[in-house]
């Protein structure tokens, strides 16, 4: 890593948490910055709408591996 991205990762730790998650999130979001052509624009409101609701803390959560067993059981 370069000296550059290891200051900027060291003054990012020494944020307080609630800034770190925003920075986290915003660098995550960047990643994902060029949706692909096939998304319409409903879906795009679907994925948004979810997403507020995971940040307010009203979506209905599950843990992954329950879901992918389950999912697994079911084809059997």
């Amino acid at each position: 890593m370069s000296a550059k991205a290891e200051k900027i990762v060291a003054e990012a730790l020494a944020l307080p948490v609630p800034v770190r998650a925003y920075v986290a999130e915003k660098l995550i979001e960047s990643l994902d910055a060029t949706p692909p052509d096939g998304l319409s624009p409903a879906w795009k409101e679907e994925v948004r709408r979810r997403c507020e609701e995971i940040d307010r803390g009203t979506a209905e959560l599950r843990d992954a591996e329950a879901v992918f067993a389950k999912a697994f059981t079911m084809l059997e």
